[in-house]
């Protein structure tokens, strides 16, 4: 036990190790509901339009993806905690020069990005992840302005996506539009811009609403 816990505190598994201890307090969180265990994709929230975007998006383009992005990690870490302990009693133990165990931080992960390409596609399929509401889909909807003005530059609004819940999104509005809307005004989300991720809003009569029920 002495041997095991010299090594797991010697470098480079000791980097690991942390990771570790993170990825428990993560899973904890998850038990108690504390976070999803998507929370790391966005959690069912607002998707992004550009793939790339977030550790979802990271972990896709090393090619890792096909899993929610948490279990993702988990699995990475633990293998790389792992193959660094493996690597280190290979060389020498704790005691063994540096270089040996410098040169075992790159092995493990290497060891850890195959071990987790391996894995985490079966495991996706165990855990489904959820799609969200994509921003498009907010197009048309109406939403609550929550900052005390709304101009070309700036601007916050609350929408209620499909699935009930309420989300704080960027919006944007010129010339009429913007001196029409103020905090608590309802306005209209007519379309949505990809290049600097807001949307476009005009004000809007709730009477005007045909789904309003008659008085």
């Amino acid at each position: 036990m002495g041997e095991f816990t010299r090594v797991a505190m010697a470098f480079p598994a000791v980097l690991f190790g942390l990771g570790l201890l993170v990825v428990l307090l993560y899973w904890l969180l998850v038990l108690v509901g504390g976070v999803g265990v998507d929370a790391l994709d966005g959690g069912g929230g607002i998707d992004a339009d550009a793939p790339g975007i977030g550790p979802a998006g990271v972990l896709a383009a090393a090619g890792l993806g096909g899993a929610p992005a948490s279990v993702t990690l988990t699995v990475f870490i633990a293998v790389a905690w792992f193959a660094s302990l493996s690597g280190t009693v290979l060389v020498g133990g704790p005691a063994a020069d540096h270089l040996p165990r410098l040169l075992v931080l790159p092995a493990a992960l290497c060891a850890a990005w195959l071990g987790t390409r391996l894995l985490v596609r079966p495991l996706g399929r165990l855990l489904p992840r959820e799609t969200g509401t994509g921003r498009r889909d907010l197009v048309g909807r109406v939403c609550t302005i929550r900052t005390g003005h709304v101009s070309h530059r700036f601007g916050q609004a609350e929408i209620t996506t499909a699935d009930g819940s309420a989300v704080l999104v960027q919006v944007r509005a010129q010339g009429a539009d913007a001196a029409g809307l103020a905090a608590g005004r309802t306005a209209l989300v007519f379309d949505y811009d990809p290049e600097g991720e807001f949307f476009r809003v005009t004000p809007w009569d709730p009477a005007l609403d045909p789904e309003r029920p008659a008085r």
